[in-house]
């Protein structure tokens, strides 16, 4: 599972870093156009808000396993050591839940909306939802091994420092 889980944490965190690359060219493009050439590509806005869906739900996901992600510890810093490992296993499942309903209901909204289209783009709709889904499943994923690691006394160990 370890060495699954930082393929993923990988990838995600490379995909974000190029997804952020891209969106910087697609704007720095728009607007070199816009002030220089007098001409706005119509489709740079719609294409560096799909690119941010993706890449910020990447990192969001990588977030939880690389533990760069939004904590609130106050109840655990006042517990005590034992209760401290059990309220953080329940964290990180509630983070969990979180991910599979991320996972189902973007599925849910993807397939809704995938006969529509982005006018500019000429892409289904549901690109803009696919990201969700996925996300949400790296982040159960993510978090699941978290929990796993807590109870057994051990630390996940992130890829970056």
């Amino acid at each position: 599972m370890t060495r699954l889980s930082e393929l993923l944490s990988r990838f995600s965190l490379l995909f974000s870093a190029i997804g952020l690359i891209g969106m910087t060219a697609i704007i720095t493009w728009q607007v070199f156009a816009r002030y220089v050439l007098s001409a706005s590509p119509a489709w740079a806005e719609q294409a560096s808000l799909l690119l941010m869906l993706w890449f910020i739900l990447f990192a969001a996901a990588a977030g939880v396993r690389e533990g760069f992600h939004i904590q609130l510890t106050m109840l655990q810093d006042r517990a005590k050591p034992a209760t401290r490992k059990r309220i953080r296993i329940f964290c990180h499942l509630v983070v969990a839940v979180f991910g599979v309903f991320m996972a189902i209901y973007g599925v849910q909204l993807t397939v809704a909306v995938w006969t529509h289209s982005i006018p500019t783009l000429g892409l289904s709709r549901g690109w803009a939802y696919v990201p969700i889904a996925l996300s949400g499943a790296l982040t159960a994923f993510f978090a699941v091994e978290q929990a796993l690691a807590e109870a057994k006394g051990e630390v996940v160990k992130p890829l970056w420092n």
